[in-house]
């Protein structure tokens, strides 16, 4: 392991890929701070420039970005009281305060260095945790892939969202289309209408770029050169030493820092529900077991740091299932999933062993992405203040230039384009009913699996399907995916305060 891991470093540390880092990081770090953009669209913008690079350089760049936005979002958070992205939702009720108080420093400081321990946590745990889990995926069949694609879909539609028949619409939708092309078993052709380019139907990353960058450009002007902007208060850097709280301040949120830590792993490890929802559960737990919980809401960096420690946590969490099992842990993972399959590289538990130095690169890259994140978020606060005054009217058309070109630049084909566009309507069709995204992307990229390990498990048992409910794994999965399912129609018979209003409750 140590070997593989200076391996791995001396690949990251070649000139080449510290800058693609660099610029990952800070670009990043601008899509999280930018209300509106995101995390997703970084990487989703980003993932055709891969395509010429080599699969170290293209992953650490990926990996780069997704660190950057993820922490990114704590910037406007605190700075405008809007969330950057949805992992930053809880941030906004104890910085927003703390910047008004006079403690603006403060709060970036705390919420810059508990996002950098977060990460931490969760790529050492990613180190230790996926190739013990890679181990024990290599004993899996088709009925145990099935079963978990199964639990992943059913996982993802109901707890993504508010409805769960939206959710399952969603997913069900991502199915459909990704049956459109040749079939995986019998190579038939399926839902192409004469069409030649769908014979191998639509490429993830079209599908990626449309669905996230397209529809968010399309939701956006909506408002366009009218939209009402806030404007970042200036935070003064002068007679501050270090990351601006004491090290009793630091001492005493470490157990806040732990509990949220884990909560915002284990969370990231579950396909689909992502920091978005990590980071407000980080935050209620931690307001209940604070001495002073009445004061969160009011200014209280406890709220700030298990908001931002569990946010980012989840990237090595998401990561586990995406690398060990080859299913996305999130829609940047799901996203991250293109880049490895663009170098023709499969995720999964034999990742570990056909592609050992390449895994130690990407362990590599985020622990040193994690490092250019703090100093970069800190040193270069000014810069990044700036760019949150650039007008949407001006960002948007731009980044929807580069969408097209990084479609187009995918095999050089307009259908690619015109694909984007579909379905950068289709997400915003989604936006308008108020229905999510992530079911219809993970399921897109679930169905083949599922599909595929069906066919191969009902000829391994005869055409029964008894061995999907014996096999002692493949079962508790499918039984886990019922009662996820029985649970969420339990829930919407019987509702309960939101998440956001027991927070909020004084």
């Amino acid at each position: 392991m140590l070997e593989l891991l200076q391996q791995g470093f001396g690949a990251v540390f070649s000139l080449n890929i510290m800058m693609l880092m660099a610029v990952g990081v800070a670009m990043g770090i601008v899509f999280g701070a930018v209300p509106g953009l995101s995390a997703t669209m970084a990487v989703a913008l980003c993932l055709p420039l891969t395509f010429t690079m080599g699969p170290q350089a293209g992953l650490s760049l990926l990996v780069a970005l997704f660190i950057g936005a993820t922490s990114g979002g704590l910037i406007s958070a605190i700075l405008l009281k809007i969330p950057g992205t949805p992992s930053s939702i809880a941030t906004v009720f104890d910085g927003g305060p703390l910047m008004e108080q006079g403690h603006g420093v403060k709060a970036l400081g705390v919420g810059i260095v508990f996002s950098f321990l977060g990460t931490i946590f969760s790529i050492v745990a990613l180190m230790f945790i996926a190739p013990q889990l890679a181990k024990v995926a290599l004993s899996f069949g088709p009925h145990e892939y099935f079963a978990i694609a199964v639990f992943s879909l059913t996982l993802i539609a109901t707890l993504s969202a508010g409805s769960m028949v939206k959710g399952l619409f969603a997913g069900a939708l991502g199915i459909a289309v990704s049956t459109v092309g040749i079939a995986p078993v019998e190579a038939v052709r399926r839902f192409t209408f004469g069409v030649s380019e769908l014979n191998g139907g639509f490429s993830m990353l079209t599908v990626m770029i449309g669905m996230f960058a397209v529809a968010e450009i399309i939701k956006l002007a909506e408002t366009g050169r009218h939209a009402v902007q806030g404007k970042a208060r200036s935070v003064s850097m002068k007679n501050i030493k270090g990351f601006g709280f004491s090290l009793k301040e630091f001492r005493e949120q470490l157990p806040n820092a732990g509990r949220s830590g884990i909560i915002g792993l284990g969370i990231g490890i579950l396909p689909g529900i992502g920091a978005g929802t990590s980071n407000l559960v980080s935050y209620i737990i931690a307001k209940k077991r604070a001495k002073d919980g009445h004061t969160y809401g009011k200014g209280n960096i406890g709220g700030v740091v298990a908001s931002e420690t569990a946010n980012n946590a989840g990237i090595g969490g998401a990561m586990m299932p995406l690398m060990t099992l080859g299913i996305p842990g999130d829609t940047v993972t799901a996203i991250m999933l293109g880049g490895f399959l663009i170098h023709g590289i499969q995720p999964g538990p034999l990742l570990f062993i056909s592609q050992g130095p390449l895994v130690y690169t990407i362990f590599a890259a985020l622990i040193v992405a994690t490092c250019m994140m703090l100093f970069m978020e800190f040193y270069g606060l000014r810069l990044f203040i700036k760019l949150l005054d650039v007008p949407k009217h001006i960002l948007l058309p731009i980044i929807l230039v580069l969408c097209v070109v990084g479609a187009f630049g995918l095999s050089s084909r307009l259908f690619d384009v015109w694909s984007i566009l579909l379905f950068g309507l289709l997400g915003y069709a989604f936006v308008k009913a108020g229905m999510p995204a992530a079911p219809f992307i993970i399921g897109f990229i679930l169905g083949p699996m599922a599909e595929t390990n069906l066919r191969r498990g009902l000829m391994l048992s005869d055409g029964s399907f008894a061995e999907f409910f014996t096999n002692p794994i493949a079962g508790t999965f499918l039984g886990l995916a019922l009662a996820f399912v029985l649970w969420q129609v339990f829930s919407a018979l019987r509702p309960k305060p939101s998440a956001i209003n027991e927070i909020l409750r004084t």
